[in-house]
């Protein structure tokens, strides 16, 4: 009977062993892949930002010298890094709730309408999304300038519009617009499936209760849509930390700077070949991302 036991746990054993060397050997590519293209590149930007390596020493990268935090403490001292910030933390303040309120109203108005018309408008609302992100800003380059085509509509109606691009007060603004009306599709899709994954029991009962539409929305939807807004909010919030096609494009990061970004600073340090202060950026860049997703995470969780 022991001897019995004995085999049944030693095979229980083999096979447990066995599964887990198939499931390496699976895991196998895309650990090579990952290790090859992100984890490699990354921890070579991490060693880069604690060097002075420029363009002249790309034949001897381990020869560079080592100056610890001085790429970093030269990076905050530059009035231009610290203006890149700002101008991403405005674009990130402003675009992020404007994008998830109007996406949040789409997907409500699309989940309750008319179903035969649902696919239509979902795939119009959609469309941005999928448009090749340098074809949408030349576009809308011309329609925000000087003659284009917003300031002609205005200008039927008595309005004289600004030079939306070249304007120092306005071109972040544009910039937002733009780049709300192109993302604004993905949290929509988001927002209707969370949506249509809801039971619908709850809203009837609290409608037989007395509840007006908002007070549902208010005291029902949103609560149980708490996971889908959290992983909306942090897609959103990632991506506009990183805004960069959209100034690289249709301003250049002008006018005077008033649309450089931080992914669009890291690029022209760069260019320039100063890699040592642009990997610093990078992992700058990084820690701020990871820093907003984890208060996120905390904020949209702390009623749980």
């Amino acid at each position: 009977m022991t001897s019995r036991k004995a085999e049944t746990q030693g095979s229980g054993k083999a096979l447990r062993h066995r599964q887990t060397l198939i499931a390496w050997g699976f895991s196998l590519p895309f650990i090579i892949i990952f290790s090859m293209f992100m984890l490699l590149p990354l921890l070579s930007a991490l060693y880069m930002s604690f060097t002075d390596i420029t363009a002249h020493d790309l034949r001897t990268p381990f020869n560079v010298n080592f100056v610890g935090l001085q790429q970093y403490i030269a990076l905050f001292k530059d009035p231009l890094f610290r203006h890149s910030l700002l101008v991403t933390g405005t674009f990130v303040i402003i675009g992020v709730p404007v994008t998830i309120i109007i996406a949040l109203a789409l997907a409500v108005a699309l989940n309750k309408g008319m179903r035969h018309l649902n696919s239509f408008f979902r795939a119009l609302f959609y469309a941005p999304v999928v448009a090749s992100v340098v074809a949408v800003s030349v576009v809308w380059r011309y329609i925000l300038q000087d003659d284009g085509l917003l300031n002609n509509v205005l200008k039927t109606i008595g309005i004289h519009g600004p030079a939306w691009l070249n304007d120092t007060h306005v071109a972040l603004l544009a910039l937002i617009i733009m780049t709300v009306w192109r993302n604004v599709g993905t949290s929509m899709i988001i927002f209707i499936a969370g949506l249509q994954g809801m039971s619908g029991q709850v809203e009837e009962a609290a409608s037989i209760d007395g509840c007006n539409a908002w007070q549902r929305f208010i005291h029902i939807t949103l609560p149980l849509l708490k996971p889908t807004l959290l992983l909306s909010l942090i897609l959103v919030s990632v991506s506009y930390l990183q805004f960069f096609d959209e100034s690289f494009v249709m301003t250049q990061g002008g006018p005077l700077n008033a649309t450089l970004s931080a992914s669009y600073y890291i690029y022209k340090k760069f260019g320039f070949g100063q890699y040592g202060m642009s990997s610093a950026a990078s992992w700058v860049l990084f820690i701020i991302i990871a820093l907003v997703s984890v208060l996120q995470f905390r904020v949209m969780r702390s009623d749980d």
